[in-house]
């Protein structure tokens, strides 16, 4: 049924979930949520979010150092590729660069180009975040070769020119829970065009729950209303849309069915 290619899960507060990880597990289950990936976004917390991800059937994770984290341990290529080679990781990430709230420090792009060059010796796929850094994101992929690997373009919410360049370095692009936000007719108007082998869906949990959830703690059960919009929004059955990303995403992450 339905794939959150991007989750936090060590992140969400229980409390809507009788304080029990395995409440909301079954909860995403009983919307039809059969498999995701727990997002790493620092080291510091690596562990600790490993060993929540490892027993749990259908979940997997990954591992990296988000570009919103300053002040996060660096870490270095061999310990990232080390760490992807574990059992339950599936990609290196989340990485990219954020301009949103600065003015485009180095540090990012440095830290971006060691994780793609990680996922090239790893051979995992990336998780990039990318938020007003269009040209830069996209010259780093290109400069570092990340064709090789690919990965996704997570809770996109840039234009298309910028879906059509990554898609053609044989990147995906996830659709978050804005696509249900009334003010984001730019997402829907993007989300149309992404070829639908190459279309994700994810919801960023605890993050960013789609209406008619907004504001609220989001988690992976919510992903069938992302789901829910794009099949609207592009004319398709929700059950297609539903096994293409599903495909999509294992084809990606290299996750048998």
């Amino acid at each position: 049924m339905y794939f959150d290619s991007h989750c936090h899960l060590d992140r969400i507060d229980l409390a809507d979930f009788d304080d029990d990880l395995g409440t909301l597990l079954a909860r995403s289950r009983e919307q039809g949520v059969e498999n995701m990936v727990c997002i790493g976004v620092d080291l510091e917390s690596f562990e600790a979010m490993y060993r929540l991800v490892e027993p749990l059937e259908g979940v997997y994770a990954t591992v990296g150092v988000h570009p919103d984290y300053k002040d996060s341990r660096e870490p270095g290529i061999d310990e990232l590729v080390e760490l992807a080679a574990r059992d339950k990781i599936v990609a290196i990430g989340e990485t990219g660069l954020d301009y949103f709230h600065t003015d485009g420090p180095e540090w990012q792009r440095e830290r971006f180009r060691l994780h793609v060059e990680a996922a090239i010796r790893a051979d995992k796929p990336l998780v990039i975040h990318t938020r007003q850094a269009r040209e830069d994101t996209l010259g780093i992929l290109r400069e570092q070769g990340a064709e090789r690997v690919g990965g996704v373009l997570h809770c996109f919410t840039e234009d298309w020119d910028m879906a059509r360049q990554a898609i053609d370095l044989g990147f995906y692009i996830s659709i978050s829970g804005i696509v249900t936000f009334h003010q984001a007719q730019n997402v829907r108007d993007m989300a149309v065009k992404i070829p639908a082998d190459r279309l994700l869906i994810e919801t960023d949990s605890p993050w960013l729950a789609p209406v008619p959830h907004r504001g609220k703690t989001n988690y992976p059960g919510h992903v069938r209303l992302v789901a829910e919009k794009l099949a609207e929004i592009r004319g398709v059955p929700l059950p297609e849309l539903a096994a293409q990303t599903a495909d999509n995403a294992r084809r990606l992450f290299r996750i048998d069915a």
